[in-house]
């Protein structure tokens, strides 16, 4: 991809992005994919993971694509570092006047000051790179005027804004933008700055004399390196007496760290420095200033910052792909065993209530006393009533047994522990209440089975319709103690009109009982299919990344 002569340090000699359609394409198609990728179960990789593809997007959104798509847009420098260290000041005296807000106690919010030359105003107003960010811009002051403080700005709804700001002061071709501490307590400051530094084609990393070791600083510089980014390190407010002394351990520490050849600048501490209040001189920031300035107008250093970036971004797809892929094959796989112990538990309960039927368990308790005062002391339909009732029990009990063996194995997978997958929902009520109406609706249809058999029958009597049903219920449900109910309706109806209806009613109750094991299974899943966990986005993310090789 790399497009470039032997003697690439000449001026003459300038490295030029590989910008072919079908690059972009691929590189299109493998965004859509890393955005398709979701992680929504709590596995020990899934945060990681998440935060892996929404610092990817980020890099692809505001930088990588937009800079492929654009590489005769201006640089953009993102100035970031932790609290404290300087940033702002920085910013404002590397352009001359203050753009951006400094001071050592922060609000609560802070919008991000992007500056730029005039005449590149146009790069940054539309939404080319960051285009989740509101734009909000002051209006032109005369020369030497602060900008505006007390200008009312959009975004303080909650919407986040970045606000550009034009000088003559910064050439042509290069941009700075002044990110939110990147150890901010806000957190949305946070996930801002991480976002704003994947959007730099060269990352500025500002620390400070007495932090310099700290952890957060260190991280960015790793990340940097990692992805092989353009970088350059800045220690800011370092006391004269001991400006030498912090300078060598600092550089040792970056020696070590694999990023020696890394650019370095020194800020001394001034009075200018104190609270972030003023500019410092020119003279404290113009090595940092000129190294810029050269980033931007000559050609072969503007080509060399850009092509780091960007293929250093390209090239961590090589790992970070696979690892987001691996991640998703994770949730794949946890999902699966959360659908095989619903599936288990179900099937064996279901298997179980079929048995219990077959041996009659329903004709039991109430249901039983009510049989054997049929027809002198019970009426068919106080018999239809009990049965119904206790086979509705015997369902409902089948159903919770299967819930509780589903809750016993979820427990044991840290992917049973994600929102909405722990307890029952809807509610056991709610349960009860649809394994009643399935009972209740099975009852009606058995009736009108009866009916149909009744009204085929070459009688003038009439025979009660209940009456059949009631019996052909107790020979389906009653088991071995049933046998009499088999031959009353043998007596009514006749041996094939009995065998008929009870073969008819036999398959009924199967469905029945069929559709509601599937239906609560269903209900049981329903969380789990609604978090959208499928097999695909594995293949699909190995297959993108394949693409992009080839065109690479």
């Amino acid at each position: 991809m790399l497009q470039n002569s032997p003697k690439i340090g000449h001026s003459s000699h300038v490295v030029t992005l590989d910008v072919r359609p079908q690059l972009l394409d691929a590189l299109s198609a493998l965004r859509d994919r890393v955005a398709a990728a979701r992680f929504p179960l709590p596995l020990p990789g899934a945060p990681r993971a998440r935060a892996n593809r929404d610092e990817l997007l980020a890099q692809l959104d505001d930088y990588l694509v937009p800079r492929l798509r654009e590489p005769e847009a201006p640089l953009l420098a993102v100035v970031g570092g932790s609290t404290g260290a300087g940033k702002s000041t920085l910013v404002n005296s590397l352009v001359g006047r203050r753009v951006s807000e400094a001071g050592v106690l922060r609000p609560t919010t802070r919008t991000p000051v992007l500056v730029c030359h005039p005449e590149d105003h146009h790069w940054f107003s539309g939404m080319r790179v960051l285009p989740d960010l509101t734009r909000v811009w002051v209006p032109s002051r005369e020369p030497g005027q602060d900008s505006g403080d007390d200008l009312l700005l959009p975004g303080e709804d909650g919407a986040r804004v970045l606000r550009i700001e034009t000088a003559d002061s910064l050439p042509r071709g290069l941009a700075l933008l002044d990110a939110p501490d990147v150890d901010s307590l806000v957190a949305d400051n946070r996930v801002l700055a991480a976002e704003l530094i994947c959007a730099a084609d060269i990352w500025i990393m500002v620390t400070t004399a007495a932090r310099y070791a700290d952890a957060v600083p260190w991280h960015l510089l790793r990340t940097a390196k990692d992805y092989q980014a353009s970088l350059v390190t800045v220690l800011d407010r370092v006391p004269h007496q001991v400006v030498s002394e912090v300078s060598r351990q600092y550089g040792a520490l970056l020696t070590k760290a694999g990023l020696g050849d890394v650019p370095r600048f020194t800020v001394p501490e001034l009075p200018e420095s104190a609270w972030g209040g003023g500019l410092l001189p020119a003279t404290a920031v113009a090595p940092l200033r000129a190294w810029l300035v050269q980033q931007a107008q000559d050609p072969a250093s503007r080509g060399h910052a850009m092509a780091r970036t960007a293929y250093g971004v390209l090239d961590s797809l090589k790992s970070r792909m696979p690892e987001l892929a691996g991640a998703a094959a994770a949730q794949y796989s946890a999902a699966l065993r959360l659908t095989a112990a619903v599936d288990t538990a179900y099937d064996s309960e279901h298997a179980r209530v079929r048995g219990r039927l077959h041996a009659g368990a329903v004709l039991a308790g109430d249901a039983l006393k009510r049989w054997r005062a049929f027809p002198l002391d019970c009426s068919a339909g106080e018999l239809l009533d009990a049965l119904v009732e206790s086979l509705s029990a015997l369902l409902l009990c089948s159903v919770t047994a299967a819930d509780e063996r589903v809750d016993d194995s979820w427990r044991r997978e840290p992917a049973g522990d994600a929102p909405g997958l722990t307890g029952r929902d809807p509610s056991q009520e709610s349960v009860e209440h649809r394994i009643g109406m399935a009972v209740r609706r099975w009852r009606r249809e058995l009736e009108e089975y009866a009916e149909e058999e009744l009204r085929d029958l070459d009688r003038s009597a009439a025979t009660d319709v209940e009456a059949v049903a009631a019996l052909v219920a107790t020979a389906l449900l009653g088991g071995r103690r049933a046998r009499s109910a088999g031959e009353g309706l043998a007596e009514r109806l006749g041996a094939h009109g009995a065998l008929r209806l009870r073969d008819r009613g036999g398959r009924l109750l199967a469905d029945h009982l069929d559709r509601v094991m599937h239906t609560e299974r269903e209900r049981r899943l329903a969380p789990l299919d609604a978090l959208d966990v499928h097999p695909e986005p594995q293949a699909e993310l190995i297959a993108a990344l394949s693409v992009l090789q080839k065109e690479r």
